[in-house]
């Protein structure tokens, strides 16, 4: 029998912070709808670890990864990429972080790893896939690539009680607008609490696919706005989490074997510049344009101002990428950078067998938008302007994706999964 164990960590900021994810929002938070965690599973010698904010900056998550009990190279470090988080990376999304809680954040997740290693006890392993629950859209085009996969992985106790029941899915945790101040992990905290609920005993780990292009079917644009929605509420959080979650519960159980393993794989990916206007003169335009602007779209243009002045101008270094892959007895859970696109996600699994298999995006380090090839033609947000936000000079070049790709391919071919 293999060794596993969980931890839980309360990471919820105190009100007046700043929230990520939203250009739009600018006022602090209120308060807190829901706690914000960070969550670990130990495996063996292995870990995952899961934190309920938009991003970890990949200095953080080496240290974590250094900082722990366990081998460095055999952690992974991984974000929701709830926008109802606080600033959790220096540099990005446009927004000062506060150097104290980012001090706490580190620790939290060391401490949730060194805490579910110190309590493994004798464990199995099982596997199977949900329904699919509908729920996932792909937000630039009507007839795009969605990555509707549910797969479920249950650990248990000799006895057969549940330790974790860890699921991922495919969908952006932004049904809350930029109008939400409240702290909240969106719909992965009902997914949770709903498999909680049904588990009593056990802790449930909510992991974020390659949502880079999907949410629940409003574009990245309509969050330009500080207007409140029916349709963008926590009642709309809850329905989402809680059907994610009952087709989680309906998943089959395989058993799994007892190899446990990890590969890593580093590589560095460059940018293009998609402007053509020099940034003096984007700079200009903006500035003119903020003065008739409606909020939402000052808050905007604001940090485009600041990103012309300030970015633009920089040399084009690459930026590293780590692209890990846990094997844990037999069921694959690839872990990538950034925000990743379902095309890039359904490239991997056609070189997975059928079995129950895990891609997720956020991992390590979140710098930002890597869209694949296919679809810099398109342009829009995720391809155009999103880098602003995100703090970088440039769009990842066109090949970063499936240079991720066929990294993370590599990794699982020369594995036995």
């Amino acid at each position: 029998m293999i060794r596993a164990g969980t931890a839980l960590v309360d990471i919820t900021p105190p009100a007046g912070l700043a929230l990520s994810g939203f250009a739009a929002r600018s006022e602090p938070a209120l308060g807190a709808h829901d706690p914000l965690t960070v969550r670990a599973i130990v495996v063996e010698d292995t870990a995952l670890v899961v934190a309920d904010v938009i991003g970890l900056h990949g200095d953080m998550a080496r240290r974590v990864r250094e900082k722990c009990v366990l081998p460095a190279d055999n952690v992974v470090v991984a974000a929701l990429h709830t926008h109802g988080g606080p600033v959790s990376m220096i540099g990005r999304l446009s927004h000062q972080a506060d150097t104290a809680y980012l001090e706490r954040l580190e620790a939290a997740c060391v401490h949730a790893i060194d805490q579910a290693a110190a309590s493994t006890r004798p464990a199995r392993l099982t596997a199977g896939w949900g329904t699919d629950p509908g729920v996932t859209r792909n937000r630039r085009r009507a007839d795009g690539t969605i990555d509707s996969c549910l797969p479920v992985l249950r650990i248990r106790d000799t006895d057969g009680g549940l330790i974790a029941m860890i699921t991922a899915y495919a969908c952006h945790p932004v049904v809350l607008g930029a109008d939400n101040r409240l702290w909240t992990a969106d719909y992965p905290h009902y997914v949770r609490e709903r498999l909680e609920a049904a588990n009593p005993d056990a802790m449930a780990l909510f992991l974020t696919g390659c949502a880079g292009d999907a949410n629940t079917g409003h574009s990245a644009h309509a969050s330009i706005s500080l207007a409140s929605s029916t349709y963008r509420s926590f009642e709309s959080a809850q329905a989402y989490g809680e059907r994610i979650a009952d087709a989680a519960c309906q998943a089959g159980e395989v058993p799994l074997g007892e190899h446990v393993s990890v590969a890593n794989h580093i590589l560095h990916l460059g940018f293009e510049r998609r402007e053509t206007e020099a940034p003096e003169a984007l700079a200009e335009r903006w500035y003119r344009e903020r003065g008739t602007a409606d909020p939402a779209r000052a808050a905007l243009l604001t940090h485009w101002i600041a990103w012309a002045t300030e970015m633009a101008g920089r040399s084009l270094e690459p930026v590293e990428a780590r692209v890990s892959v846990l094997n844990w007895g037999g069921v694959p859970i690839v872990a990538l950078p950034g925000e990743i696109f379902a095309e890039t996600a359904l490239q991997i699994r056609q070189s997975i067998p059928c079995k129950p298999s895990f891609i997720i995006g956020f991992a390590e380090d979140n710098p930002g938008y890597i869209p694949p090839e296919s679809e810099y033609a398109f342009g829009g947000y995720e391809v155009d302007e999103a880098h602003r936000y995100y703090g970088l000079p440039a769009t990842f070049a066109a090949g970063s994706a499936e240079a991720l790709a066929e990294a993370a391919i590599a990794l699982l071919t020369r594995r036995t999964l």
